[in-house]
């Protein structure tokens, strides 16, 4: 620890000598980044800049745009722990020498958590559906529950999400929006080209929680515009503890939950995503469901749900 602050005190005894240089590297802090990873990530940059000798404050160039590169997989790697092949981390662990982060995150693999954790309850498949619970039969299944019935809760949970959910589930998803961002920054930036699902289900997995997607093929929903001829393909449902967070249309199951990831991701393109309970359509009803939001004004309504996580067997009974 004092090792640390002696570190700190060096860094900030510089950069008081330095008040230019102070002023620039602090243009390259991201928006989310905690005081305890933007430290971190300044001393690499501070650290490495003799190793880059074309680079100089003020001045674009190729060397600085890796130099920051770099600093951001570092970053990555200490404060997520996202994993790049050897030869990247053999050069961040040499760069990174040196820098002290107090408290830092004890990352474990994969495979590390499936022993802590024991057998998981889903076996990982090819195209990494070990997060996903899956729900094929019809709209109200969800994780192999038969739909005429659902799992018992409490009375306060019977007909929608409990008043203080919101409250209870935002802190997750501030880490999330977190992990998301930073995720985001490493890959380039939100794009068409990323694989949207890995990503979304990587920063979940990163927060110790995992994904739900349930699938419904599109000749079994009910209720589309009578015009409407295609009746191939599925439709995609993503949800995280219960709340909602995307819905996707693709002509199989992968491409549907592509296109529900891309419509996830999206919402955490604003300032800061926030819990609400709202009001949604699910089976021919009006129920109050929680729902991720940006801070985007909505021109449409939302789309109809195909799953109901709160429904009771009064719900049930009164909708078939």
């Amino acid at each position: 620890m004092a090792g640390e602050r002696r570190g700190e005190d060096t860094v900030s005894e510089y950069l008081g000598q330095n008040p230019e240089l102070a002023q620039w590297v602090e243009t390259f802090r991201g928006y989310c980044e905690t005081n305890k990873q933007w430290c971190g990530r300044r001393e690499f940059i501070l650290r490495n800049m003799e190793g880059f000798p074309t680079v100089e404050p003020g001045l674009s160039s190729s060397s600085l745009d890796r130099l920051l590169s770099l600093s951001m997989v570092w970053a990555n790697h200490i404060f997520l722990g996202c994993s790049y092949p050897k030869p990247v981390m053999d050069k961040i662990e040499e760069m990174g020498d040196g820098i002290t982060v107090k408290d830092a995150p004890v990352h474990r693999t994969m495979k590390e958590e499936a022993m802590a954790r024991g057998k998981r309850s889903a076996t990982a498949d090819a195209d990494a559906d070990s997060c996903v619970k899956r729900a094929k039969c019809g709209p109200n299944e969800l994780d192999g529950r038969a739909s005429g019935r659902a799992t018992a809760r409490p009375a306060s949970q019977k007909s929608g999400p409990r008043p203080q959910a919101p409250a209870e589930h935002q802190p997750f998803f501030n880490r999330l929006y977190k992990a998301v961002a930073w995720k985001l920054v490493s890959a380039g930036g939100f794009g068409p080209n990323l694989d949207h699902f890995e990503i979304l289900r990587s920063c979940v997995e990163s927060c110790k929680q995992s994904l739900t997607c349930v699938f419904v093929p599109l000749k079994d929903i009910a209720g589309l515009p009578a015009g409407r001829t295609q009746k191939d393909g599925h439709v995609c449902e993503i949800r995280c503890q219960t709340v909602y967070m995307g819905t996707g249309y693709g002509r199989d199951e992968s491409a549907a939950r592509a296109m529900a990831s891309k419509e996830a991701l999206k919402v955490f393109q604003g300032r800061k995503v926030t819990v609400k309970i709202c009001r949604r359509r699910f089976k021919g009803k009006d129920v109050e469901d929680l729902m991720l939001l940006d801070e985007q004004p909505r021109t449409q309504g939302f789309p109809p749900a195909l799953s109901f996580p709160f429904q009771d067997e009064q719900l049930e009974d009164g909708s078939s």
